[in-house]
C-alpha cells in the first residue's frame, strides 16, 4: 500500500502499475513510457471526450501521453472508479496501438478486462469493478475535485467592436459603423438627397469604452 499519494499523477500512476500484469496477462503490454494526468482534452472545455491518448509519435521524447478531463462525476465517492475505467481505456489504446482505433484489437483488450458498452465510449461492468476495488482501496481518496467550470474560461475577454452612431442633422436619419471605416473613409452620406455627410459620435482613443451619456452629451455639443 502506498504511504502517500499526494497528487492526481501520483495516484493515476499507482492505479496504472497494478494494472500493468492485467495487461501482460492479455497479451498486450503497457508502453514503457508514459504519463497520465487529468486535464482537458484536445477538444478543451467544449469536446466531448472524456479521456484521450495521444501516440508516442507525437511526442518529442517517445512517450504515450494520457489525458482525462478535470469536470467529471459530481459525486466524489463516484468519482475514482470513473477515472479508473477511462484511464483503463485509454491505456487499451496505448497497448494495442492508437492506428488500431476501437477495432477489433482494442475491443479484444478492453472486453477481456471488463469494459462494457460501445468501444468508443466504454464503461466499467460489474466485473471490473469488483477487481478494481482493492485496487482504489489501496490507492486512498483520489486528490481532485471536479472542476466546475460553469461556462467560465479563463481566456482573456475579447473585446466586442464598438460601433459609431452616425446621424444626420437634417432629417435624424441614424446608422452606426465601425470605427476603421470613419477613419479611413469618412462619415457617410445621408441617402436623402442633398443632406449630405452625416455627424457621429466622438471617437475617443482607439480601444477607449465613452460613457453613453457621455457620448449623447458630446454628440449634442
Amino acid at each position: 500500500m502506498p504511504q502517500s499519494l499526494a497528487t492526481r499523477e501520483a495516484w493515476l500512476n499507482y492505479v496504472t502499475g497494478r494494472l500493468a500484469s492485467w495487461f501482460e496477462d492479455l497479451d498486450a503490454p503497457l508502453p514503457p513510457r508514459l504519463r497520465i494526468a487529468i486535464g482537458f482534452t484536445s477538444g478543451g472545455r467544449r469536446g466531448k471526450s472524456i479521456g484521450e491518448c495521444w501516440d508516442n509519435a507525437n511526442s518529442a521524447d517517445g512517450t504515450f501521453e494520457v489525458f482525462i478531463r478535470p469536470d467529471l462525476a459530481h459525486s466524489a465517492d463516484a468519482m475514482p472508479a470513473q477515472i479508473a475505467a477511462i484511464l483503463i481505456h485509454e491505456l487499451v489504446h496505448a497497448a494495442v496501438g492508437i492506428p488500431a482505433g476501437h477495432k477489433a484489437p482494442f475491443r479484444r483488450v478492453a472486453q477481456a478486462l471488463g469494459l462494457v458498452g460501445p468501444m468508443r465510449a466504454t464503461t466499467a461492468g460489474p466485473e471490473l469493478l469488483e477487481r478494481l476495488a482493492p485496487i482504489l482501496d489501496d490507492a486512498g481518496p483520489l486528490p481532485h475535485a471536479r472542476l466546475e467550470t460553469g461556462g467560465a474560461t479563463t481566456s482573456p475577454k475579447k473585446q466586442p467592436t464598438r460601433m459609431i452612431k452616425c446621424e444626420c442633422r437634417e432629417c435624424g436619419y441614424t446608422i452606426r459603423t465601425a470605427r476603421k471605416w470613419l477613419e479611413s473613409a469618412g462619415a457617410p452620406i445621408c441617402p436623402h438627397e442633398g443632406h449630405g455627410q452625416m455627424q457621429h459620435e466622438p471617437l475617443g482613443e482607439e480601444g477607449e469604452e465613452i460613457d453613453e451619456g457621455e457620448a449623447e452629451s458630446l454628440w449634442a455639443a
